[in-house]
């Protein structure tokens, strides 16, 4: 890997030692802010081949998804093309991941859903509040806050994520109307309305899917290129590999092509997407208040509208963006800083929300197809932003011909392979007790996302403060019982402990009458010489010493050993 690309998340040296180097210390830190300082000096033609592949890549794809996505937020599928490409821009001179790409995702539109009511204002607003979230996050380094969601939380949210986005573009697959967003009533409406499909939707859908999945099958199953391959059998490895990686272009141009000839002869058995505003978007401020039928709802009432979204939305997009990053960058060698992940996630909900983008973070599917295409920097997005910033401008016109059956299969086919069955059968051999907070998250998330991410951290949290109040002991057997904590020693384990010394030393065997028992002082307690007692709560009996005094009551000697680590043990 050419080292220039490895310096993408490299961590700076810091400390002592580094005092006298003022100026490469400075150097450094600039380097930290602004990653693209690490890569830019060293960049070749080759790497520009290969960026652009990618870029076109990713680009094909990512436009149909940011109309399909668009759809699960509940705007108009202009708003998935406006969040589209700001991340481009921006991780460009901030990202540390040279495959990461930001923009919207199926699980970051379903938590605008959520919270925006399906007002373009609302989802505007919340990117700029969720990017100055981000932003003071990342100046403050709190990324640590994130590790206190736990692996199974967000398998659990993922997963809940996955089939409430899988099922609810049933309704567009088969041509369904009227519909509610509200997962249960969903799936009641789904069914008592299987009468009213549309053939045309429902075949075009399926056939969509069909063609999905075998364009997939044949992406994961091309073999790698050799050099000694003839150069037909390399121009077809090629088509092949363009055509499968752009798939769901390819895919949504057909179905469009399929409606459009039957808006031709004056029949058209399919819900289209309709009017897609034209061109470019608005630089303008976010709305920090809206104008309704019932009068103007204010910045404060807007807040208050979305309530918990302030805090799930930049919280889920960062987890999601940081884990994408840090999953590629262990794959390709390199490391990333999570916090300047936050600042260029943050920047970018910030600058995007002046062009009226909703909140986005890390794509996995996208990332998967950049990273898979050869990228070498963050300059490959460039080229994904100048193919939507064209879209935007030039195509728009054509989004109307796009069946809403076409999109309904592009978004199941990219959010099943978020569905994560393997995850129960790992906890089960790993660590089973786990299971719980994956499924309480799980279940909790169909009634309301932040119940269920909340219930899920609450089960996590309540498991890893009983392992501190309960660590696991090491017991030393010999002439003197040692009792060892596993982990360090916290307050709540002290009562715990003192248990164990005393379960430990009443199950010793009697000392000798020919020794002297020896009680040994530890961490809670110190007893000089004088004040030892010479006898020791050994066992089920009192024994006496050497010095034929009488022992202690047994209350008195398991005060004693309440205060001492260790007693004799003969």
């Amino acid at each position: 890997m050419p080292s220039s690309v490895k310096a993408l998340g490299q961590a700076r040296p810091s400390g002592a030692g580094m005092a006298p180097q003022t100026r490469c210390c400075s150097l450094a830190a600039v380097q930290r802010r602004l990653p693209i300082l690490a890569w830019l000096p060293d960049y070749s033609l080759r790497w520009l081949k290969m960026d652009l592949v990618a870029g076109l890549s990713v680009g094909l794809t990512v436009v149909p998804q940011a109309l399909a996505y668009a759809e699960v937020a509940g705007l108009p599928p202009q708003y998935g093309l406006y969040s589209a490409f700001m991340g481009c821009f921006v991780y460009f001179f901030l990202g540390t991941s040279r495959d990461v790409t930001l923009g919207p995702t199926a699980i970051m539109s379903l938590l605008v859903s959520f919270y925006t009511f399906h007002e373009p204002a609302y989802a505007v607003l919340l990117a700029f509040l969720s990017g100055c979230i981000q932003l003071a996050m990342g100046f403050l380094h709190l990324g640590f806050l994130l590790d206190f969601i736990s692996y199974p939380v967000i398998k659990g949210f993922t997963s809940a994520a996955t089939v409430t986005i899988g099922f609810g573009q049933i309704k567009n697959l088969l041509g369904l109307q009227d519909i509610p967003r509200q997962f249960f009533l969903q799936v009641y409406q789904t069914f008592r309305k299987v009468g009213e499909i549309r053939a045309g939707d429902a075949v075009l859908g399926l056939v969509c899917v069909l063609l999905l999945l075998v364009l997939k099958l044949m992406r994961d199953h091309v073999p790698p290129v050799h050099p000694e391959m003839p150069p037909g059998v390399r121009l077809s490895h090629g088509l092949v590999w363009t055509a499968t990686t752009a798939r769901n272009a390819l895919v949504v141009s057909f179905a469009a092509l399929v409606a459009y000839s039957f808006e031709v002869t004056g029949y058209q058995p399919f819900i289209l997407t309709g009017q897609t505003a034209e061109g470019l978007p608005p630089v303008r401020i976010p709305p920090f208040s809206v104008t309704t039928a019932n009068g103007t709802v204010s910045f404060a009432e807007m807040v208050q509208d979305m309530g918990a979204g302030l805090a799930v939305v930049p919280l889920m997009g960062l987890l999601e963006s940081i884990a994408v990053a840090k999953s590629f960058a262990s794959q390709g060698g390199y490391r990333v800083d999570s916090n300047q992940e936050l600042l260029a996630i943050g920047l970018t909900n910030v600058l995007g929300s002046l062009v009226s983008s909703y909140p986005v973070t890390g794509s996995f599917g996208r990332t998967a197809v950049n990273a898979q295409s050869g990228v070498c920097t963050p300059a490959g997005g460039l080229v994904t932003g100048v193919l939507v910033l064209l879209s935007l401008n030039y195509l728009t016109s054509l989004f109307y011909y796009i069946p809403k059956s076409a999109l309904a299969a592009v978004i199941i086919m990219a959010v099943a392979p978020l569905f994560d069955t393997r995850v129960f059968g790992t906890l089960w051999r790993v660590k089973r007790l786990d299971l719980l907070p994956l499924c309480v998250t799980f279940l909790f998330c169909f009634w309301e996302v932040q119940y269920g991410i909340l219930a899920g951290t609450l089960v996590s949290v309540l498991i890893l403060l009983h392992s501190v109040a309960r660590p696991k002991m090491q017991v030393s057997e010999g002439p003197v019982l040692v009792l060892q904590p596993a982990s360090g020693l916290h307050f709540p384990a002290v009562e715990a402990l003192r248990e164990a010394i005393i379960t430990q030393a009443l199950e010793g065997t009697p000392p000798s009458p020919q020794r002297r028992p020896r009680a040994l002082p530890s961490w809670s307690a110190r007893t000089s010489a004088a004040s030892t007692p010479p006898w020791c709560w050994g066992s089920r009996n009192c024994w006496r010493t050497s010095t034929g005094a009488a022992p202690p009551s047994p209350s008195w000697a398991c005060r004693f050993l309440s205060s001492v680590s260790c007693c004799p043990r003969t």
